[in-house]
Order: structure tokens, then sequence, then C-alpha cells
């Protein structure tokens, strides 16, 4: 959400008050897009500012982002699927410090995230699944850290999921040229959230293809 200036938002809202409807239909429905960003914009600003909670997301942009997550669903957030994003993971140089610092950061707010839905009576009706563009090579470069590599572990957390290890387990010796060997595409992860968690059961539609579901939801 755009934040943006007072006396933007004040201009912003002359014009779609002022201005009734629109002989042109594309300029008419570009003005519906708008208003509805207005309000939609203004109910996650308030959601955010009066959401009150004493647990610990830790330090970091990854733990507000979700307390604010935690606050539209309270809030009654129609929405079905909330998306944040946490970078800095492409270390390329000294990779160790680095990790540690980012792995406290993510473990410390997905720990806040899972306790403050259940503070609320909401923990059954949230599953939190993770994912990154790409992973890292196994060898350490000369810059003490790794490149891009291609598989890499997704975690799917919340009360209903049940815990434990899907896929086989990666190897450090049985690489393909440097790389861990994918074992799980990560499109059974997907139609496992689509299918077992949303209840949509037409996965194939979506990937044009069967992919089969973890069973990782009790």
């Amino acid at each position: 959400v755009r934040e943006g200036e007072n006396a933007e938002k004040a201009v912003f809202e002359k014009l779609l008050r002022d201005h009734g409807p629109e002989a042109n239909k594309s300029l008419e429905f570009v003005r519906g897009i708008s208003s509805n960003a207005a309000m939609s914009s203004d109910f996650i600003r308030n959601a955010c500012a009066e959401y009150r909670s004493k647990m610990e997301y830790g330090y970091g942009a990854i733990g507000a982002d979700l307390k604010r997550v935690v606050a539209l669903i309270q809030a009654g957030g129609p929405a079905r699927i909330y998306y944040v994003s946490f970078g800095s993971f492409d270390t390329h140089v000294s990779q160790s410090g680095q990790h540690s610092q980012l792995f406290n950061q993510l473990g410390d707010a997905v720990q806040g995230f899972i306790m403050d839905l259940k503070r609320i009576g909401r923990a059954d009706d949230v599953a939190l699944m993770t994912f990154t563009e790409f992973g890292r090579r196994v060898k350490e470069n000369a810059s003490a850290g790794t490149d891009h590599g291609v598989a890499s572990p997704m975690f799917i957390a919340g009360a209903k999921v049940k815990g434990g290890f899907y896929g086989k387990h990666p190897s450090l010796t049985d690489l393909d040229v440097g790389d861990l060997k994918m074992s799980t595409d990560f499109r059974s992860v997907y139609a496992t959230m689509i299918k077992e968690w949303m209840g949509f059961e037409d996965t194939k539609s979506i990937f044009y293809g069967d992919y089969p579901t973890l069973g990782a939801f009790a």
C-alpha cells in the first residue's frame, strides 16, 4: 500500500468524488478500480493502525509484515491469500553470518505470527507456506558465499499441518553438477495448498498437469 501525502490523498479523493458516471466505459471502469483501491487502502491502513498485540515478532521487516497480516485477518479482511516478501538471501559473499541473522529474523517472525493467530482464535484457519526463486549451490565460492542453485526447501506451517519431512532427503554427495537434486516438484507443494487446504479439487486445470499432493494436512 502506498501511503502518500495528505495533500495527494485529498486531491485523489476529490477527483473520485466530483466526477459522475463517464460516457467512456473504459474510464468508468478505471474510476471504479481506483475507488475500490482507495477504500481498500483505507481499510488496510486503519486495521493495521488499530491492531494491538503483545506477541513478539522479533526485529526486521518480515515480522512487521506478518503482524500486519494478522491485523487484517482480525479485522475481517476478505482476502484468502496474503503474500509477504523477505529478501537478502542471495548471498554470494559472506553467507554464514548473513544467513544466521536472516533465519533468526524469519524464525522469530513466524513464531510470533503463529502465536498471535492462536491468541485471536484463528490458528486453525491459517496455513503459511514459504518459497524462494532459486536455491543455492552446495560448494562455497571464493567469496565465502554460494551461487545460484536449483533445488530449495519449502516450509508449510500451521495448526492443521501434519509435521514432518516430505520428499526424499537431499544428499550432499549425490549431486547434479554441483547442485542438490530436486526430489519433489514445487507444483506438488502448490497443489497441496490449493487442494488440501483451500479445497479446490481441479488443480490440473491450473498447472496443466497432474501433480500429486503430499498429504500434509490433518
